[in-house]
């Protein structure tokens, strides 16, 4: 669905029956009528795409989007003004050429993201499928009393609970390594924890980004041995406030979701799986809104997390300016701005021991962004190196990026079977900003 014949055909399909519902018609509708339509298409394609940069959100918006929105508006005014006097036929091309328009509106932002890489993925989300690995509480359970090492992993949905945060969010999903299983209690694994961008949900990172795959492969390779990785929910249900679910993973006007993830998911996966309690073998890695969060969860809570994998993170939480990111996302309160701007808490925070971190960005601002972030990092303790190579700002990148530097954070964490933790390894063109980051 991103690549293909499908997204081409429906938008061939769309095109027609837009073209089809239009139609020749009579002299006023080819003067008057077809024109207005086409000019109140061009002024909602326009606001639409000014709305979308204004919210910081123009990178899941790409130009395609804003063609398709246009022309969604236009068959809605052609359906509207022309259905009196029109043929059967015409009418029913009409109401088809509307749903249409917004499918290609749909496809426009997938291929430009990838959440749904195929058919599969987006029939498994529709209707809940289970993801790769999955199994309930209770089977999990009766594994692990077993004490039998499976072939692959076990991912297992749960709820963490919202005590602390009150943060209303969706379940949960956590993936327990074979090697968990070899023992009752359970080793204390180390754990990280996994966070998408904005409209994400919490399966996306399985079913977008191929993660379960490249846990079960590292796994694999490793004696069974990889990370415990609970799968969070940052974005919550759909805000009625902010009109988005692009909480950034602070606790603002879209709710308390920084306090969810360190408040409630950290104690509940040391409860709940027995992981260890240990900062040093606890990380976080995102992608996107996602990979803001990972390196502001870090700063903020080095007393939590020790490492991170910042994949096209921005420089700080943000829905589009700082003056509107502080109105829309804190509620005016500049304070709580700085308290969440991963720069300003790093130069607060002064030096910081055994932290490190990835920056992996395509080329432009979010590159300039890792720069910037890891520049300020390294100045303060923080060993970190910036990976800039080709591609996309959307899951394939994501899945590629984690699949290079899970064993580079498996090290790091001190996953048992894992090798001796070096720096990372950088397979195209890095920038370094510190001493300690090499390439190759």
């Amino acid at each position: 669905m991103i690549h293909g014949w499908l997204p081409w055909t429906v938008q061939v399909i769309a095109a027609a029956a837009l073209a089809a519902a239009v139609g020749w018609r009579s002299r006023w509708w080819r003067l008057v009528c077809v024109p207005s339509a086409g000019l109140v298409g061009v002024v909602a394609a326009g606001v639409f795409g000014w709305y979308i940069n204004s919210t910081g959100m123009g990178d899941a918006a790409p130009l395609s989007l804003s063609i398709w929105i246009g022309f969604t508006v236009v068959a809605v005014v052609i359906l509207a003004g022309g259905w009196r006097g029109t043929r059967w036929w015409r009418r029913v091309v009409c109401v088809l050429a509307l749903p249409l328009c917004l499918l290609c509106a749909a496809l426009a932002v997938n291929q430009s993201v990838g959440y749904l890489p195929t058919v599969q993925a987006a029939w498994g989300q529709a209707t809940g499928a289970p993801v790769p690995d999955q199994a309930d509480e209770a089977t999990v359970a009766s594994m692990q009393r077993a004490g039998v090492v499976p072939a692959h992993g076990a991912v297992e949905p749960v709820t963490s609970g919202d005590q602390a945060s009150h943060f209303a969010h969706r379940t949960e999903l956590v993936y327990l390594p074979p090697t968990w299983f070899a023992t009752n209690p359970p080793p204390k694994l180390p754990t990280v924890m996994m966070i998408g961008g904005m409209f994400s949900t919490p399966a996306d990172w399985i079913r977008a980004g191929d993660a379960i795959t490249t846990l079960d492969n590292f796994a694999a390779a490793h004696g069974g041995n990889a990370p415990v990785v609970v799968f969070v929910d940052a974005g919550g249900s759909f805000n009625t406030h902010t009109f988005t679910t692009d909480t950034e993973c602070v606790n603002g006007t879209a709710g308390n979701t920084a306090d969810h993830l360190t408040k409630d998911v950290v104690p509940f996966m040391i409860s709940k799986f027995g992981v260890s309690t240990n900062p040093a073998n606890w990380g976080v890695v995102g992608w996107s809104m996602g990979g803001t969060c990972a390196i502001d969860l870090t700063v903020m809570h080095p007393d939590m997390f020790s490492a991170f994998i910042d994949i096209q993170g921005d420089l700080g939480p943000n829905v589009g300016t700082k003056a509107q990111t502080i109105a829309r996302l804190y509620g005016r309160n500049a304070d709580v701005w700085a308290a969440f701007d991963p720069t300003t808490v790093m130069i607060k925070h002064g030096r910081y021991s055994g932290v490190s971190g990835v920056f992996s960005s395509n080329p432009g601002e979010q590159a300039a962004a890792a720069n910037s972030l890891c520049g300020v990092g390294s100045a303060n303790g923080i060993e970190c190196t910036v990976d800039v190579r080709p591609g996309k700002h959307d899951w394939p990148f994501a899945a590629n990026a984690f699949a290079t530097y899970l064993p580079w954070l498996a090290g790091q964490l001190g996953t048992p079977g894992s090798p001796t933790p070096q720096p990372p390894t950088i397979a195209h063109r890095s920038n370094r900003a510190s001493p300690a980051a090499s390439s190759s």
